[in-house]
């Protein structure tokens, strides 16, 4: 299963407060664990939401909204995409993860959504747009 590992942003993160050299350190090693154990898919730091847009979507309208947003507790700082076997192994390896931030700092685990999940409701011109746009991310 694939899950996406939110980590959430702090007032530091918003800040634009970049890490020590340690925390790139240790964050480095354990990427470098996560690779080798074939679960890091991707992974990326985003810079703070004062440089962010959102786009909100009423119909066919469309509203551009610049950053910074409020509610820091709600925002992303940076994710992973892992690919695991259950919820209790992105669980064990996420225990594993050094604090990334100074202080309190929180992760979400998030499940992905499989084509298979939508077995319901998938009809065959669903399907084939969907595995046209799998098969080019994959370069087949």
């Amino acid at each position: 299963m694939r899950v996406m590992v939110l980590v959430k942003a702090t007032a530091d993160s918003e800040a634009g407060n970049m890490p020590p050299a340690e925390l790139l350190i240790a964050m480095g090693k354990y990427n470098e664990e996560l690779v080798n154990a074939g679960i890091m898919l991707a992974g990326d730091g985003l810079h703070p939401t004062v440089k962010a847009k959102r786009i909100g979507f009423d119909g066919e309208k469309r509203i551009v909204i610049d950053g910074p947003f409020a509610e820091t507790k709600e925002l992303v700082a940076g994710y992973w995409m892992w690919e695991v076997k259950d919820m209790a192994e992105a669980v064990e390896w996420l225990k594993r993860c050094p604090n990334p931030m100074p202080g309190y700092s929180e992760i979400e685990l998030r499940p992905v959504f499989e084509m298979s999940d939508f077995a319901e409701v998938m009809t065959p011109e669903a399907e084939a747009i969907h595995d046209r746009v799998a098969a080019k991310l994959t370069g087949e």
